[in-house]
């Protein structure tokens, strides 16, 4: 399992992720990590407390190890646990010690960072419509932090999708 690539699909709320996720895994054979905190928050009946985030980058990671061994070449991630960084960076004022202590020990080859060049879709599950500007500069500076290797995707529709697979294509090739 080494020799799997991990490809995080990344952003702020509303730029496509899971969808983009689903596209690529099927583009290239292989699976794709649902966001964990996704399905955990449908069953919430209160706003996230700290254990919560805790709880959703544990989730996050098992969800993770367990799809890594039905890998063909590429993971693909929906979002990663850094969200739960930024989450709790917003709600919180600070994120749990696990979460950044993890950062610099759990890789991901690469990140597509997608754009909020995409219109808004309402969902229950979305807070901040008026903060996107706000999480994309944060996704940078997080993504800089850690020393990502990332790229910034934009575009609608087909050539959205166009952009990436162009990206990860580019970067497979980079490896050899």
């Amino acid at each position: 399992m080494g020799n799997i690539l991990k490809i995080a699909v990344v952003g702020a709320e509303s730029t496509g992720k899971s969808t983009m996720s689903a596209y690529l895994a099927k583009h290239y054979h292989t699976v794709w990590v649902p966001e964990y905190a996704r399905e955990y928050c449908e069953k919430l009946t209160a706003p996230p407390t700290w254990q919560d985030e805790i709880n959703m980058f544990e989730g996050q990671l098992a969800l993770e190890n367990s799809l890594l061994a039905e890998a063909n070449k590429l993971l693909i991630c929906d979002t990663t646990f850094i969200t739960v960084k930024i989450w709790s960076d917003h709600i919180f004022g600070r994120a749990p010690q696990q979460v950044v202590d993890e950062l610099a020990r759990h890789h991901y080859d690469f990140y597509l960072l997608l754009d909020i060049d995409m219109p808004w879709q309402e969902d229950p599950l979305r807070d901040f419509p008026d903060l996107r500007e706000h999480f994309m500069q944060v996704w940078h500076q997080e993504l800089k932090a850690i020393d990502a290797n990332y790229v910034l995707i934009s575009g609608l529709g087909d050539e959205r999708y166009a952009n990436a697979i162009k990206a990860i294509d580019n970067f497979v090739v980079s490896l050899h």
